[in-house]
């Protein structure tokens, strides 16, 4: 082996010893480490005619052309395995929030405590078992892959675009292509979050199937509303005409059917703006942070061999846990009483009369049964939850892209 692939080598396994490869982490960075190494190795071996995986993304240490349909593919992989990992470490908490936050009238007694939190737990195990606890996990799989996937493309893309070179980036250019990255992901995706959330609201002992659920929430009609002032009018002919006039709008309009599948889909929108923007702006600040002087000797790893010119050095798995961790907490505090307002509008079918609920008025009810608290009821699960779902996303994603060599 030649001296300086020897010398690299060394170089690049000295960190991990300092990190300590007993922790899961730790054993996944060095696991990349040596996949780098190895991939060095076998570029020299090899004929100039057959090129790694790696080095065909990367450019061999060049910009890559981030508008690339390889580089887009590779990301796409690396953004829906990072949000798979992410959600299975966090669903039986993400059944339990839902619960919450819709009001399930058997969960309701449980909110407002963390003890609560664990006997709304127990409770789902010791009447349908672990499959209770990850009820709804399947849809979730379904809608998180490409959902991720298509955030963290997009947010290459965007920032691509909107960030053309190191000297452009601004905490706005950042948060621009984060809420961009997040709406466009949702655009795709919605119907299958609807789906999920109708899944883990249903308690009963005979719970639907996806085939089931997907049926109701089709068919599902909202009644139809009566004219207003038509009832106290005296006069016929009004009554007729009030009555002619809505037959008239129930015709055109749609009642049930695709439309059933987008409830809440505005409130998404609104809440998915400063979520996204924020996450992806906060991740990438706390990520500068520890790469500056002062703490980048403890806090980066060394560049690897097949990584683009234009990317930063990695952080070490304790770093980047905490980058991924803190953008949680702040995008979920930033979002959380859209998202209440959006879970609510999701069941709307579920629970009530049916009758379609529109932002203003579901904050109304919101605000009278509960007062101001009820916008956060289940934040506090809501930071158990996203803490470590945004760590293990961010890490996994930022992983991966190594791996593949973007």
């Amino acid at each position: 082996m030649p001296a300086a692939l020897t010398n690299h080598a060394s170089i690049v396994e000295m960190p991990a010893q300092r990190e300590g490869t007993g922790t899961l982490v730790g054993k996944v960075d060095g696991v990349i480490r040596r996949t780098s190494t190895a991939i060095t190795g076998a570029t020299d071996q090899k004929d100039s005619s057959i090129r790694p995986v790696a080095e065909a993304a990367a450019g061999h240490g060049k910009k890559p052309n981030k508008h690339s349909a390889d580089y887009m593919m590779r990301s796409f992989v690396a953004g829906g395995v990072a949000g798979c990992a992410a959600k299975t470490t966090v669903a039986p908490l993400d059944r339990v929030k839902i619960l919450f936050q819709t009001s399930n009238p058997q969960f309701a007694k449980y909110t407002g405590s963390w003890a609560g939190l664990g006997r709304a737990l127990s409770d789902i195990y010791a009447q349908h078992g672990i499959v209770g606890l990850f009820r709804g996990h399947s849809a979730t799989l379904l809608k998180i892959y490409p959902y991720a996937a298509i955030k963290f493309v997009a947010y290459e893309q965007y920032r691509a675009l909107i960030i053309g070179a190191r000297h452009q980036e601004t905490w706005l250019r950042r948060f621009s292509a984060g809420a961009l990255a997040g709406v466009t992901s949702v655009l795709f995706t919605y119907p299958l979050e609807v789906i999920r959330v109708r899944l883990a609201f249903e308690t009963g002992v005979h719970s639907s199937s996806l085939v089931n659920i997907c049926k109701k929430i089709y068919h599902e009609h909202p009644l139809p509303k009566p004219p207003v002032g038509a009832a106290h009018s005296g006069s016929a002919a009004v009554r007729g005409i009030a009555g002619a006039a809505t037959t008239t709008v129930q015709a055109i309009a749609p009642r049930s059917g695709i439309i059933n599948f987008y409830r809440g889909f505005s409130t998404t929108m609104l809440g998915m703006v400063p979520y996204a923007g924020m996450s992806f702006l906060t991740h990438d600040t706390v990520g500068d942070v520890f790469r500056s002087a002062p703490l980048r000797k403890h806090a980066t790893l060394p560049q690897p061999s097949n990584a683009p010119a234009d990317k930063p050095a990695p952080l070490r798995a304790w770093a980047e846990l905490t980058a991924g961790g803190i953008s949680g907490a702040v995008s979920q505090t930033m979002s959380y009483p859209l998202e209440v307002i959006r879970r609510r509008m999701q069941v709307a079918g579920a629970v009530g009369d049916g009758h379609r609920l529109r932002i203003a008025e579901t904050a109304g009810i919101i605000f009278r049964e509960r007062g101001f608290s009820g916008f956060f009821v289940g934040l506090s699960i809501g930071y158990i939850k996203i803490i470590p779902l945004a760590a293990v996303s961010f890490y996994t994603y930022e992983r991966t892209k190594t791996l593949l060599g973007i």
